[in-house]
This record gives structure tokens, sequence and C-alpha cells, in this order.
């Protein structure tokens, strides 16, 4: 009998019914964080004032700000920045959408603060996900994290997937592997603390990576089907 799972309400015991985990392993964001991407003047006069007005020095604005102020105010702007959508390749990015996966072993289902997805308007194969936009006293966001990674990875049949969770004005970037059936290794990068200029440049560069490589692999998949 299949069990059933909410985003909203999932525990690290969870994860291990799941078959999710963690390995404690830096060596396998190398070739994603040492990229040699550049951030253009544009982005990196936006990343300069974004931090003057939010990051620097301005610790309380993530301690005392609504969970909702802090997405508005500094995680949106930096994500519409960075700009997944893209048309050609029908390519989009989702707030607060639902997502639903049926395995044979359990269902996963429930509603993710940000993916970014095959498909222009409605989410059809998941590629990147970012949970959660907490406040510094939030509860934790990896296990849900998880949940929807491990949901998106088996719906596009991936078998790698990476993500990010936000905790304040901390990111930690993750990467998922599918070993076998129900059963997943991930990875925990790092803390990147976006208060400051230089974390807040790496921060933008990660992501940056994983726009390119979902745009490389939908590219390769329209090769492949002769569009």
């Amino acid at each position: 009998m299949r069990r059933e799972f909410s985003f909203s309400n999932i525990s690290f015991k969870d994860l291990k019914y799941l078959g999710a985990k963690k390995i404690r392993e830096n060596k396998v964001f190398e070739s994603w964080f040492n990229t040699n991407i550049e951030i253009s003047k544009i982005d990196l006069e936006f990343l300069q004032k974004i931090n003057l007005k939010y990051g620097e020095n301005k610790t309380d604005f993530f301690r005392q700000s609504s969970e909702d102020t802090i997405k508005v105010k500094f995680i949106s702007p930096i994500l519409e920045q960075i700009c997944f959508y893209n048309d050609k390749q029908n390519i989009s990015d989702f707030y607060h959408e639902k997502l639903y996966y049926l395995g044979n072993k359990f269902i996963l289902n429930g509603f993710c603060d940000f993916y970014v997805a095959r498909g222009e308007f409605t989410p059809e194969e998941p590629y990147f996900f970012i949970q959660e936009f907490k406040k510094s006293n939030g509860s934790d966001p990896e296990p849900q994290l998880l949940a929807e990674m491990i949901a998106g990875l088996e719906i596009s049949n991936f078998s790698r997937i990476k993500g990010a969770f936000i905790i304040g004005s901390i990111w930690n970037f993750v990467i998922l592997d599918k070993i076998d059936k129900d059963s997943y290794n991930y990875y925990i990068s790092e803390n990147f603390d976006s208060t400051k200029m230089k974390d807040l440049e790496k921060i933008y560069k990660n992501l940056l990576y994983v726009k390119q490589e979902i745009l490389n692999n939908s590219d390769n998949i329209l090769k492949q089907q002769g569009l």
C-alpha cells in the first residue's frame, strides 16, 4: 500500500522511507561552483544595489522581516534577474505551483515555492527547485526540498537534479542522485551568506550555471526530437 506525503509536512524520518540518504561530500559540487561563468556589468550593478539595500550589515532585515517580505524584496528580484524564462525552448519558472508524483511505494504532493520546468504556463518536466523562503527562525526546509526534488527527478526521468534551500540570509545548494529504484543520495553544499557581497556573487553564479545547464539540456532534447 502506497504512503502519501505532503511536501509541507515531510520530516527527516520520512526522507528515510523515501529512500533518501545524505552523503557528506563536497567534491560533487566542484564542477558547479568552479564555473568560469562571468557576471555581466549590469548584473553586478544589480547585485551591488540589492546588497547595499538589504544585504551587507543588514542582518536585522532577515531576522525581523516576514517570509513574504524577504521573498518579494530580496529573493524574487534575484530570480527575476537570472530570468529562467525562455519561450523558444519552452522553459519557465513557477511560484507556489502544485506538484504531484505517483510512485509504486509512495505519493508526493503539494505546492512548491519555486521551480523551473519545461512548459510555458503549466509545468511539465521539473528541472530545478528552490525551497523555501523561510525566516531565520523558521522551520527547516531541507526535507521539503528533498521530497520535491525526488518528485521532480522521477517525473522528468532524470538521474540527477539540483536545488537550493534558503533560511534567512543563508543559501545551501543541493544535488540529488538516483541510485536505484526508490534509492537516492543527496548532497548539501557549504553555506552561502547573501549579506556578504562575495557570497552573493557566488550564489548568482551558481544560479547562472543552473540556467545554462537547463538550456543546454533542453536544446539537446529538441535536437534529438528534430525540432
